[in-house]
């Protein structure tokens, strides 16, 4: 199936958005014994899943692959500025949003995850699109 310009159910990622949140924050709250390497990747991969859904959401009639890369692109430069540590970033960072948004040290697995929280996005975009033609 060719990737298409779509028109994006925007109700559908007002709803999906606040779930991934939920999802993402009882993940790292450490409530389910989770082992560490999955605490810390889950994690991240809800992250870019949010960060995917988000440009969705605005950009609602751009192609997936493009949402995909825009998506990720985000994500590695959010991950990127990690390698920062001026005085004005590095405050930021010491408030509990601002560990959640900007992280707090580059960490070059974190790329792998990005990518594995996007697929699932991207698949379950296109499986909806398939739906919703039949």
């Amino acid at each position: 199936m060719k990737d298409c310009p779509v028109t994006r159910s925007r109700w559908r990622y007002a709803i999906a958005v606040p779930l991934v949140v939920m999802a993402g924050l009882a993940w790292r709250s450490q409530l389910f014994p989770l082992p560490p390497f999955a605490l810390k990747y889950g994690g991240d991969a809800l992250w870019a899943l949010l960060i995917f859904l988000g440009f969705g959401f605005v950009f609602n009639r751009a192609r997936t692959r493009w949402v995909a890369l825009m998506a990720y692109a985000f994500c590695c430069a959010v991950e990127f500025t990690q390698l920062c540590h001026a005085p004005w970033i590095e405050s930021l960072r010491s408030t509990r949003f601002g560990i959640l948004v900007l992280g707090s040290g580059f960490n070059w697995p974190d790329l792998i995850a990005y990518g594995a929280g996007i697929i699932p996005g991207c698949l379950a975009e296109i499986i909806l699109r398939r739906g919703a033609k039949s």
